[in-house]
């Protein structure tokens, strides 16, 4: 006995579009799609008619206008007559950095916190708790207040370094100065200089570049080497020792490198009323930077602690079956499978460090947040344009980040056999 299947295409009817369960679903779908485009059309609509009538007009010309305002930490050279547009990319690129070094110790900072949480020591165990619950449970923007006025209440003046009798001196052999209104800290520079460049309005120093590229190659060589010793230890049974050889490809050529160009550093030093030289970071910037990074560090903790609690007791026991200290076994066989559990929850800490910078304008932290949604904002009148911008900013952001810490975490994740 044979069945006889109809096609969707055999006696297709309209009503079949609503009473179909073949089609039912993607009707649905396409009506919810025009709705939404007919929304986005009417507010965009509406938008330009509301502005019309203010005698206002969606204008982005004013980004080459002169700024007419100074900033007061930046990476690339800028003044006061630069545009909107590169006072636009000194914030941005003060919120990347700001978002690079917090994300890179809230990182370490909530593993050691996960981890130490779980400590068969009753009282280190209790400490992390503390920390974990006193930091989630206080808003953001207070402890960046608070550690922004303890580092320039506390801390002494720059006058304090001054007189045969200093009530202040600085630390690391004379090298790093805390003062009320920053960190001094030592710079390096070359003697025989490559020289510099300029592209797209920027700067480049060719003997950074060429740093960057010998740290970049060494690690990427010494990858390769890793991977062969693994190789080779699931072969024989029998594991190359591998860190000193790991040593001599990292440290060697940029150690030939620093050497054949003379690096040196540049030392803070008091002159007259304040410090000269060497680096110089704004107490604003040392109050985000910590409490971003000890304040999400806090959520870190509870998503390593959670990671290593999904894993099962068996690898432990079996760990140290095999005869491998408690320490070597979180760190080999633990936290790499921890990690898949770990990884998702650490995208969503990731992206949050990066749009709480926007908080940094409460400690005059001259973020992307301040320069285009701020002082260019209040001076052109461009609000429309300005949030515009700076939501695409974010968003763009968000999405890299999002990407990237995607593509690491498909590369954790385990392989179907």
């Amino acid at each position: 006995m044979s069945t006889t299947i109809k096609s969707a295409s055999d006696n297709f009817q309209l009503s079949m579009l609503l009473y179909d369960q073949r089609f039912r679903a993607l009707t649905i779908q396409v009506i919810f799609l025009f709705c939404f485009m007919g929304m986005a059309v009417w507010l965009v609509d509406n938008t330009i008619t509301n502005l019309a009538a203010k005698g206002k007009d969606i204008n982005f010309s004013f980004l080459g206008v002169r700024a007419g305002y100074d900033i007061n930490q930046r990476l690339i050279d800028y003044t006061n007559d630069s545009s909107h547009s590169r006072a636009w990319l000194i914030g941005l690129l003060n919120t990347l950095v700001l978002a690079i070094v917090s994300c890179i110790t809230a990182t370490l900072i909530g593993v050691t916190a996960g981890v130490l949480r779980l400590s068969k020591n009753w009282l280190v165990a209790r400490i992390m708790t503390f920390y974990v619950e006193a930091f989630r449970n206080v808003p953001l923007l207070l402890w960046i207040l608070v550690i922004f006025a303890v580092l320039t209440e506390i801390t002494p003046a720059p006058r304090e370094f001054k007189g045969l009798d200093p009530t202040a001196s600085m630390y690391l052999f004379d090298s790093l100065a805390i003062t009320n209104r920053g960190i001094y800290i030592p710079t390096p520079y070359f003697v025989n200089s490559l020289g510099q460049f300029e592209f797209l309005g920027l700067t480049f120093n060719l003997n950074f570049i060429l740093v960057l590229a010998v740290l970049l190659g060494s690690f990427f060589v010494n990858r390769r080497f890793i991977r062969h010793a693994n190789l080779e230890q699931i072969s024989s049974g029998i594991r190359p020792v591998t860190w000193w050889k790991s040593g001599i490809i990292i440290l060697v050529p940029i150690t030939v490198v620093l050497f054949v160009f003379e690096c040196n550093l540049d030392y803070p030093t008091l002159k007259g009323f304040n410090f000269k030289g060497g680096g110089y970071i704004r107490n604003s910037f040392g109050a985000m930077w910590l409490a971003l990074s000890v304040y999400t560090g806090s959520y870190i903790a509870e998503n390593v602690r959670g990671g290593i609690l999904a894993i099962s007791k068996g690898q432990t026991e079996a760990a140290f079956a095999l005869g491998i200290r408690p320490t070597t076994t979180t760190k080999l066989v633990i936290l790499p499978q921890a990690l898949r559990v770990i990884i998702p929850p650490l995208i969503s800490q990731y992206l949050n460090i990066t749009k709480n910078t926007s908080l940094a304008i409460g400690v005059g932290y001259m973020d992307v947040r301040a320069t285009l949604g701020g002082i260019t904002l209040n001076q052109t009148g461009r609000e429309l344009e300005c949030m515009l911008l700076l939501m695409a900013t974010y968003l763009v952001l968000s999405l890299l980040i999002s990407a990237g810490m995607n593509l690491y975490n498909r590369s954790v994740q385990l392989e179907d056999r």
